[in-house]
């Protein structure tokens, strides 16, 4: 069954059982060298939904005129990670030697494995206008078989991932399955990642199932159960619940989860292992240089 239902129109407002959202979680704001983000995992209180183990929202930000957004070429190993922009532009660069701008509603999903290095750039010729940027960056932990996978680098085109309208919901698959359509984006366990915009007054059902779900409400107010629930929280929810998501305001929220990955993660700066002798490894090697290079960025991050 899939986990979304779109229907014209929904009065209810309670699903039977226990309560549909088991835990809300306020990210906290990082500082990134004068560009913040808000993070919502890993968090005190809930460290991975699914194989979703980091998840920061970028902006939204106007930038200073002549500046951007600069992060310098650093190292990931055992994950995958998904940039996806509601505004703005991100050049990314990595050791494969890829150059690859992305832009809204397009996918930049890159599969570190054994080892990558990547940089993350406002392109230069956006720079001049003071850049707007807005949009989330997350990780996703890779099963044990697939850690040491060789590393990898693919985009995904806005008309290449599914977009589902449904009267007031317009609804895009960045991973996973919806109501026959897939996504193109291959990934290496059951995940599921979607962007969902919801009109004034529309509702968004999703099905109860066996895997863990999120909520993260990126724009907008919306209600649950009687409950309000405004933009910049991650809303965890009950396993095996249904419920309705109506828009009080314009909304957009993404869902995100899949089945939780066998045994817990170890994750320290920007890397992630099952074995902690790994991350010691990997701490190491970016200390003594053993990583590959950036084509075209000689700059790195040095090891906190």
């Amino acid at each position: 069954m899939s986990w979304f239902e779109c229907p014209q129109a929904d009065t209810s407002t309670r699903e039977a059982g226990a309560e549909p959202v088991e835990l809300v979680i306020e990210p906290r704001t990082r500082d990134l060298g004068g560009f913040e983000v808000r993070r919502a995992l890993p968090s005190g209180r809930r460290r991975m939904v699914g194989p979703f183990i980091f998840f920061d929202q970028m902006g939204p930000s106007v930038l200073r005129a002549g500046s951007g957004l600069d992060v310098r070429p650093h190292p990931h190993i055992g994950l995958a990670t998904v940039t996806y922009l509601f505004h703005g532009e991100i050049l990314h660069r990595d050791s494969l030697g890829t150059v690859q701008a992305i832009r809204p509603g397009e996918v930049n999903w890159m599969t570190a494995g054994s080892g990558i290095v990547h940089s993350e750039r406002t392109p230069p010729e956006l720079r001049p206008a003071g850049p707007e940027l807005f949009g989330i960056q997350a990780w996703i932990a890779l099963p044990r078989h697939a850690e040491e996978t060789a590393p990898a680098f693919s985009h995904h085109a806005v008309s290449a991932l599914p977009l589902i309208e449904d009267g007031g919901l317009k609804v895009r698959i960045i991973a996973g399955e919806l109501r026959g359509e897939r996504s193109p984006v291959q990934t290496f366990t059951s995940t599921m990642y979607v962007d969902a915009e919801l009109a004034a007054g529309a509702a968004l059902r999703l099905d109860a199932t066996r895997e863990e779900r999120a909520l993260y409400l990126a724009e907008g107010e919306v209600e649950i159960a009687g409950r309000p629930h405004a933009a910049g929280r991650m809303l965890v929810l009950t396993p095996g619940e249904r419920l309705t998501v109506t828009a009080r305001t314009p909304a957009r929220l993404l869902v995100l989860g899949g089945e939780p990955l066998e045994g817990s993660r170890h994750i320290w700066w920007n890397f992630v292992s099952s074995r902690q002798d790994r991350i010691e490894q990997a701490k190491e090697d970016w200390r003594a240089g053993r990583f590959p290079p950036v084509p075209g960025d000689d700059e790195s991050i040095p090891l906190p």
